[in-house]
């Protein structure tokens, strides 16, 4: 279907799509206006002061050998630097490639030797740096590694030079490189859950469509403070957060690392009006009941999730934590940011995602035909947006997940949702996560919302266990308060259908995270196979209804 009715956020002729002048407007303007804060020490960085650090990395990159087109590899934890070194090498019409850094060596390895950059800029940070070091000795193309710190380690064949000092004596002046609308703007990569990471690239055009769309949608303005306390080599901090403040004067504070009491002691110590995070990240902010009694979070207007599926009864409890409104999110490497989002004002639908973005064109296919599907039904989630991406030198992955239709470029997502009468989205899982009961579809998803709505349950999810009778079932990992596993398989049976209850359910203090915050089903799937005796479900007791 498609986006909003009415709304046409493309960028006008005055608007040119330029990823690296996103702060210029405001820079010009308002020089003294804040525009980043170090959620550590508490520094505040005026927009005069980002444009200039923006136009130093751009030169210190351009002294460095980088031209247009070019790849520079970016491997940072959460520091203002990798800020000014990624809009840097987008001023200079490079292409900035965030690297995840908590992915394990061999997919940061990978996502290097993929992107083909020359040029890598890191951190001196001791987890990272020695994981950049062996790369940098691994892969032939790399050329140079900056290190954002003075003296640093020198890496055998390679040249490595400071890029603290490299910044510090640059020129704090720097014409945009002229780009085209379609010319590559950043080059993120996948997570690489199947296979290895996959180089997504990103064009200026459709950066600008997104970034438009995130703060109109969301009324942002520049009297705005959001917090960043995620990765900032992923999406929901950058496009979320970094890119819209920048794009119209707002501020940003951008914490280290996620802790629940330094996010809660920052809100308050300035004033923060507008957060992104993940789900994981909202149920720590709630459960801080310590640091949310010694400190003050009423200036929080609006928050938003995404990058996992969003219990109802979170949404509860942030309204009642924050006393503000929260929405969700839905999007994609490939689709450079959420495609679907909940209104910030207007109906919002608990268990869903939202709406298309305006422009945005979003059907529910049968996955084998391609054949949309009517409301209400279930089906593959695929999308035709500017902001879709293309894979990095990879045709037949291209080939394999965009078809065309009624004249526009399809992408599969994989996702399994349903669309209501009136366009909302409900994400119920991916293609693979599907079990089938005893010949029945059953989604984790649909399973963790009913469990959620148990009211000692905090935290649940579900992943599909080999079963005897049925091939597949579900098993639950809950995070609960003074529950058992039968009243908790009792309750499901009572509430939902019976072949969609959980044949397991194992109790937690806690569950996994991967790198991105998102639950880390790999991790419980293992741990199912590992505690369930012989590896295989066996058909419960006659009440169970199996």
């Amino acid at each position: 279907m498609a986006g909003t009715v009415g709304l046409d956020f493309t960028p006008g002729p005055d608007d040119e799509p330029h990823l690296g002048r996103l702060h210029e407007e405001t820079a010009a303007a308002h020089p003294d206006r804040i525009a980043l804060i170090d959620g550590e020490s508490g520094d505040e960085v005026t927009y005069g002061e980002v444009e200039d650090r923006i136009a130093a990395a751009g030169n210190a990159l351009a002294d460095l050998g980088v031209e247009r087109g070019d790849r520079v590899a970016l491997s940072f934890p959460n520091e203002l630097t990798f800020v000014y070194a990624f809009f840097g090498a987008a001023r200079l019409g490079a292409v900035p490639v965030p690297v995840n850094v908590q992915a394990t060596s061999a997919k940061m390895r990978s996502v290097i030797d993929d992107s083909d950059a020359a040029v890598v800029v890191t951190s001196d940070d001791e987890s990272i740096l020695p994981e950049i070091r062996a790369a940098a000795t691994a892969i032939d193309a790399i050329e140079t590694v900056a290190v954002a710190a003075p003296e640093p380690p020198g890496i055998d064949g390679v040249d490595v030079v400071d890029f603290a000092t490299l910044l510090a004596e640059a020129d704090a002046s720097l014409e945009p490189a002229p780009v085209d609308p379609d010319d590559p703007a950043m080059q993120p990569y996948t997570s690489g859950s199947t296979g290895d990471p996959k180089g997504v690239v990103l064009t200026h055009g459709g950066c600008a469509w997104m970034i438009t769309c995130i703060h109109r949608l969301h009324f942002l303005d520049e009297d705005d403070r959001a917090i960043v306390a995620g990765p900032l080599y992923h999406k929901n901090a950058m496009v979320g957060a970094i890119k819209p403040m920048l794009a119209i004067g707002g501020s940003v504070v951008v914490m280290d690392g996620f802790d629940a009491h330094d996010v809660i002691e920052a809100i308050d110590a300035h004033d923060v009006t507008y957060l992104r995070g993940v789900p994981a990240m909202y149920k720590m902010l709630v459960n801080a009941t310590e640091a949310l009694a010694d400190h003050d979070v009423e200036s929080v207007d609006w928050a938003v999730s995404g990058s996992a599926s969003l219990p109802n009864s979170l949404i509860e409890d942030v309204r009642d934590v924050f006393s503000c409104d929260m929405g969700e999110a839905y999007g994609l490497t490939e689709t450079g940011g959420p495609i679907t989002l909940s209104p910030r004002w207007g109906p919002r639908k608990l268990g869903s995602s939202g709406l298309a973005l305006p422009g945005a064109d979003i059907r529910i296919v049968d996955p084998e035909t391609n054949e949309e599907l009517p409301a209400g039904e279930t089906g593959e989630l695929v999308i035709a947006a500017p902001s879709n991406g293309s894979y990095y030198r990879r045709p037949d992955t291209e080939a394999e997940a965009y078809f065309e239709r009624d004249g526009r470029r399809f992408l599969h997502t994989d996702d399994l949702a349903y669309q209501d009468e009136q366009e909302y989205h409900y994400i119920v899982g991916r293609l693979d996560d599907m079990l089938i009961v005893g010949g029945e579809n059953v989604y984790p998803a649909e399973v963790e919302n009913l469990l959620q709505r148990h009211e000692r349950v905090r935290d649940v999810a579900v992943v599909g266990a080999p079963h005897a009778v049925k091939g597949e079932a579900p098993v639950a990992f809950v995070v609960a308060d003074d529950v058992t596993e039968e009243e908790l398989k009792q309750y499901t049976l009572e509430n939902g259908p019976a072949y969609a209850h959980p044949r397991r359910v194992f109790l937690e203090d806690e569950l996994p995270l991967a790198s991105t915050g998102k639950i880390d089903r790999d991790a419980l799937e293992a741990a199912a196979r590992e505690r369930i005796e012989g590896g295989e479900l066996r058909s419960s007791r006659p009440h169970h209804n199996e």
